[in-house]
């Protein structure tokens, strides 16, 4: 009887292990992108306004253009941000605004 429920037990969670696997890897690989002060800045920023050029968002982060350039390439490439070409200009926005939950969580949190 107890073996019967273990084997049973088992089925179910080998059923699921496999979608929390995922979603926790999912979560994971998104928490290492923004897991830097300037890029969750940028987040912050960006949750304020729909778009950003990357000179406006380099003037309200105060930041160095190179050093944003790479943040917003990475974040880009890691599915944070989509981007837009206009001209000679990159116009940058959140590609899931459920990250700005994300801020939200952290920003409650009381982190000194």
């Amino acid at each position: 009887m107890y073996e019967d429920m273990f084997i049973h037990l088992q089925k179910i969670i080998r059923t699921m292990l496999p979608d929390n696997t995922e979603k926790m890897e999912e979560a994971a690989y998104m928490l290492r992108a923004i897991s830097n002060g300037t890029r969750l800045q940028v987040i912050a920023t960006l949750s304020e306004k729909e778009e950003l050029s990357v000179s406006q968002l380099q003037e309200q982060l105060n930041c160095e253009q190179s050093l944003l350039s790479h943040h917003l390439t990475d974040m880009r490439a890691k599915g944070v941000l989509n981007c837009r070409r206009e001209g000679k200009n990159c116009y940058y926005s959140l590609k899931n605004k459920q990250i700005i939950q994300i801020l939200n969580c952290i920003n409650s949190c009381n982190c000194n």
